[in-house]
């Protein structure tokens, strides 16, 4: 796909905002729902908008063994990971959630090593190493550190789902496209999550305003228009160039922190998110290495 520079650009800042909204919005909402309810109610909005492109587009079905693996996915990507973020956010402040969570490349690049054959030179340990000692610098400043089960802990986990979802997600791109694999993927996590979609729906009926805004913005924002842009972004500027952009999601995500949620970041929280994100920056630029030759790489994000 090609696209007018300016499109492109303006595609990027779109997504970019939209995926930073999510921490602060998660937070807000947080307030009034409980953190499966919360996922749940998000997706269904989500998948209203997957019905209607679903039905607009008609992608082809998948076959029986693509779709066990877009129910995987769906486990992986959307219910699991939006479980363990929703309850780590409850502790995590949004901007320190947000630089945890996008070190999920490390991991990714990490399981590479045992699925797809590649291999990691000396930049990326130390890459590697840079980030994870980021994410602890983050984790000492939160409640309960990262010791099991603490809030930044779940937070951690969640990118850990985000890494086996791009990795278990790869096989399908190719055979049916970013946005139907995204569609299908939202589809499957909405239905995995639909048993909570009576509580949700109990404690939206007495939410603020304000709640009921945050879960529609969540369903809408992230979920549908972050990823219809990103694919504009990706067939303008291509994978690796594109990837670069996503460094400024946690930042934006601290910045919008201050005045929704009057989070102000100390120190220790920014300190330790530049760390974590330099060392993503050297794994994902100079610290891989392609050990089986035509071994497909993986994308940065999803």
């Amino acid at each position: 796909m090609t696209f007018r520079a300016p499109l492109a650009h303006a595609a990027v800042a779109v997504t970019v905002l939209s995926w930073a909204s999510a921490f602060p919005a998660i937070r807000l909402a947080l307030r009034e729902l409980a953190p499966i309810p919360l996922a749940s109610a998000r997706f269904a909005v989500a998948a209203l908008l997957v019905l209607g492109w679903l039905a607009w587009r008609r992608p082809a079905l998948p076959s029986l063994a693509d779709g066990l693996r877009f129910t995987a996915c769906g486990l992986i990507g959307i219910a699991a990971y939006n479980i363990l973020l929703n309850t780590g956010e409850q502790s995590v402040a949004a901007g320190a959630a947000s630089f945890i969570v996008n070190t999920a490349p490390i991991i990714t690049a990490l399981l590479a090593l045992l699925v797809l054959g590649e291999r990691f030179g000396a930049r990326g340990w130390a890459g590697t190493l840079v980030s994870f000692a980021g994410i602890s610098l983050i984790a000492s400043g939160q409640p309960g550190g990262l010791s099991f089960g603490a809030g930044a802990s779940l937070v951690a986990g969640a990118a850990l789902c985000m890494a086996v979802y791009v990795v278990v997600q790869k096989p399908l791109i190719a055979r049916h496209g970013a946005l139907a694999c995204t569609a299908y993927t939202l589809l499957a996590g909405a239905v995995l999550l639909s048993p909570w979609l009576p509580q949700a729906a109990d404690e939206l009926s007495g939410a603020s305003g304000i709640t009921v805004a945050a879960v529609v913005a969540l369903g809408v924002l992230p979920a549908a228009i972050g990823y219809a842009t990103w694919t504009i972004a990706l067939g303008h500027f291509g994978a690796a160039r594109a990837a670069n952009f996503l460094y400024l999601v946690p930042p934006v995500a601290t910045l919008m922190a201050i005045p929704l949620l009057g989070e102000v970041p100390g120190l220790q929280t920014l300190l330790g998110g530049a760390v974590a994100i330099a060392g993503v920056v050297v794994v994902n630029t100079r610290g891989r290495v392609r050990a089986v030759a035509g071994s497909p790489a993986l994308p940065e994000r999803t």
